[in-house]
């Protein structure tokens, strides 16, 4: 009776040790069913686009649907569609019925960068950069001037990275994170001009006049103290009576007329 209620104990603990590895071996046996791809945020953002996605996954071997699931390099695919600077994340794996899915995630750019030497890239919410490379363009803020994109940059290094050595882009991308939050600013702030001195310029979409924020040193208070300009000043003086607004002295605001 002993021997028999430990048979019976056995059977389930084999059943148990058994079947993963049954399982196991008949998923790797069967052929890939399809191939399924998620690109969170398409409606928003078209960095990326399915048929992209799909030339990479099969690369030179497009041997892929019909194929045994573990003949497929799922870790070789991912690795390509991980290079994309495009994408935050990038995810590559088998179902269990056969399906090969890829999900991956855009990254969501807050700025774009037009260096004077040349080149155009993004700027995400992270503070990693990529290039633009198709002709999808977001309506973001646009920085331009003295601005050195690196390749450390365009290899994963962050503008928020300890190492990191250009502070002015640093600075900038402080700056547009927050007229990013701000309603008013960021309706009225079109684009951000960084000079030879590595000082920073505005031109707003309202109103025919430069605005010279100096550094980006105390940018709320200056801003501050523009909005009361905005407010108070220029709806009695007319908003074209200055050809610029000068805001790097604190707590004052020097205007130029318009000649």
């Amino acid at each position: 009776m002993v021997k028999l209620v430990r048979i019976l104990l056995i059977i389930p603990v084999l059943y148990l040790a058994v079947i993963p590895f049954v399982l196991a071996s008949l998923t790797n046996s069967k052929p890939c069913s399809r191939v399924i791809i998620h690109i969170t945020d398409s409606a928003d953002y078209h960095f990326v686009t399915r048929r992209q996605l799909l030339n990479l996954v099969y690369g030179d071997n497009n041997r892929i649907l019909g194929s045994p699931v573990k003949s497929i390099p799922v870790s070789e695919i991912e690795e390509r569609i991980q290079r994309l600077r495009e994408l935050k994340i990038a995810e590559v794996y088998l179902a269990i019925d056969g399906s090969l899915h890829v999900y991956t995630d855009q990254r969501n750019p807050v700025m774009r960068v037009l260096p004077d030497e040349g080149g155009d890239f993004f700027i995400d919410e992270e503070g990693c950069t990529f290039r633009k490379r198709n002709l999808y363009t977001p309506r973001l803020h646009i920085v331009g001037g003295n601005v050195d994109i690196t390749p450390a940059m365009l290899n994963g290094v962050s503008v928020l990275d300890t190492g990191f050595k250009d502070i002015v882009l640093r600075d900038v991308f402080h700056f547009v994170q927050y007229i990013n939050s701000n309603p008013f600013w960021s309706a009225q702030i079109d684009q951000i001009y960084i000079d030879s001195r590595e000082e920073i310029d505005l031109f707003p979409r309202v109103g025919n006049h430069l605005i010279h924020l100096g550094t980006a040193e105390n940018y709320e208070g200056k801003l501050r103290n523009l909005e009361a300009f905005y407010e108070k000043i220029l709806p009695e003086a007319g908003w074209n009576k200055y050809s610029s607004i000068n805001l790097e002295f604190r707590d004052q605001i020097v205007c130029k007329r318009r000649q």
